[in-house]
């Protein structure tokens, strides 16, 4: 897997932009099993798209993500920035997909 930028707030808007109209995005891919998740590209771990309070989020979103992947928040605690090995993409089925390879899929 290739990583781009460190995650955020703005770079997560960016990737929503350049898969737009794809399924490379939630609502593109939604009717095909696809759920919102993130993975640590060093470890291996996947994990859902959850809110702070640790629901599951219909998109991605940094709050909910483990403590340990997380490199900076804002003075409310929201996530700001996480670290290098993270990257935005897809669970179906128990496999961890990227936006491209969900957009490929879908």
């Amino acid at each position: 897997m290739k990583l781009k930028s460190q995650l955020n707030p703005r770079e997560l808007r960016r990737q929503n932009g350049e898969f737009s109209g794809s399924g490379g995005v939630s609502a593109g891919n939604r009717q095909c099993g696809f759920i919102p998740a993130f993975c640590n590209t060093r470890s291996g771990r996947c994990v859902r798209s959850r809110f702070a309070d640790g629901t599951p989020a219909p998109v991605h979103t940094l709050d909910g993500l483990p403590g340990n992947w997380i490199r900076k928040r804002d003075a409310d605690g929201h996530v700001t920035a996480t670290i290098a090995t993270i990257i935005a993409g897809f669970l179906r089925d128990g496999r961890f997909y990227t936006r491209e390879e969900a957009a490929a899929a879908s």
